[in-house]
């Protein structure tokens, strides 16, 4: 997946890409706005993450001018936590803001949100395994698959990182998230090796050392 980022502070802008890279979003930076409208004039991408104030112009007109036309779903940054900009930014059809300084583990879950909303269909297919997203249903040959709510909450994180890993590390953060409880390495081994056991399908590929990835194909 595409992401075009429009972020003339150099620093700001490497360890982005670096974190989204991370993630398995290609990322493709541009620092002005002339230079983000010649790559529109040719390329298309899936997101875009645009800096309010630009060396040669404003990001609010690059938005109204060019992306918005191109329906592409934008989340403006801004150094100012100011209420005026933030309105501003979303009159104009922007999907989300987020203020300088943030966390790109806060931006990448804002992305993760916008991608989900754009999805017309909820019900994502693998092999013989589909999972209707917003029901939290699954199902292997029409049949459902009766999972415990952590092993089903593991599986959600996975299909909606789909074709992009999911490291160990993310998974045991997100059990303290939703349960209070520190778990190991060893913990996360078991479930996996449960759920696999239940789908009877191996869709879940295991990237050794890092974590584990579902893809489409």
């Amino acid at each position: 997946m595409q992401i075009l980022l429009v972020e003339d502070n150099e620093m700001v802008a490497k360890g982005l890409i670096y974190s989204l890279e991370q993630k398995g979003y290609q990322v493709i930076h541009k620092t002005n706005v002339k230079s983000t409208i010649e790559f529109l004039e040719k390329q298309n991408v899936e997101l875009a993450i645009l800096d309010i104030s630009l060396p040669d112009g404003n990001g609010f007109e690059l938005y109204q001018e060019v992306i918005k036309n191109k329906e592409v779903p934008t989340i403006f940054l801004t150094a100012k936590d100011e209420e005026d900009h933030i309105v501003k930014g979303l009159e104009l059809g922007a999907e989300d803001y987020i203020t300088k300084p943030f966390s790109t583990k806060e931006l990448i879950a804002r992305i993760q949100k916008i991608l989900l909303r754009q999805k017309k269909n909820t019900i994502v297919i693998v092999q013989d395994i589909e999972f209707d997203l917003d029901k939290m249903v699954v199902y292997k040959n029409k049949e459902e698959i009766v999972f415990t709510s952590l092993e089903l909450k593991i599986l959600h994180l996975l299909f909606l990182n789909i074709n992009k890993v999911v490291t160990r590390n993310d998974i045991i953060d997100k059990i303290w998230e939703w349960t209070g409880n520190d778990v190991n390495d060893n913990t996360i081994t078991v479930y996996l090796k449960r759920i696999r056991e239940k789908l009877e399908t191996d869709i879940i590929k295991t990237i050794k050392g890092i974590g584990y990835r579902i893809d489409t194909n």
